[in-house]
């Protein structure tokens, strides 16, 4: 009985670590894509950043020549990122750096990269998790395959004391595991 039991739990306790490393790895998968997508947005948020800071370079020097007519036809040319931190900054006084201070300034890709990054997180977090409970699985294994090892032990002795010993051994730890693994969740 202990043994069919225990052959039984083993090839459980198996088949679960091998579901949850599968879901470690698909996480993981997860985390990388949702990563390159956040560079990527990154990515396009920097280059909207360095076109921004071109056309207000050029707007400085046109004021700074008092070319209002040149300030005027960039300023048409101003993303609409950059015209609302500009129309900010302009409306508070122009008390602040520049309008890349203000925080109305939110390049296209910001906010998706700021996304993607806490999606990869969230999911290289889950992917420890799981990691963690193929582990937990991988271990009763290791538990279910002593308590075969004390169990198929316990009937070659010929002394009846040595039996019962490596018997109740078995039976500890099988129930310790058993106890252990319904504590465990369950990916099917």
């Amino acid at each position: 009985m202990i043994l069919s039991l225990t052959a039984v739990l083993t090839a459980w306790s198996g088949f679960e670590a091998s579901k949850w490393g599968g879901e470690m790895s698909i996480a993981f998968s997860q985390a990388s894509s949702a990563r390159i997508q956040a560079a990527s947005a990154q990515g396009e948020a920097q280059a909207a950043r360095q076109y921004d800071l071109s056309i207000y370079t050029q707007w400085v020097l046109a004021q700074a020549d008092g070319d209002e007519a040149l300030s005027q036809y960039i300023e048409e040319r101003f993303s609409d990122a950059f015209a609302v931190a500009f129309d900010a900054w302009d409306d508070g006084g122009r008390t602040e750096s520049g309008p890349f201070a203000m925080e109305e300034y939110v390049p296209p890709g910001t906010t998706e990269a700021a996304e993607f990054a806490d999606r990869a997180d969230q999911k290289f977090e889950e992917a420890l998790v799981n990691n963690q409970r193929g582990d937990n699985y991988s271990l009763l294994t290791v538990l279910f395959a002593l308590v075969l090892f004390f169990a198929a032990l316990s009937q070659s002795q010929r002394l009846s004391w040595r039996r019962y010993t490596f018997l109740a051994l078995a039976s500890i730890l099988g129930v310790a595991g058993m106890i252990v693994l319904l504590t465990f969740p369950v990916k099917i």
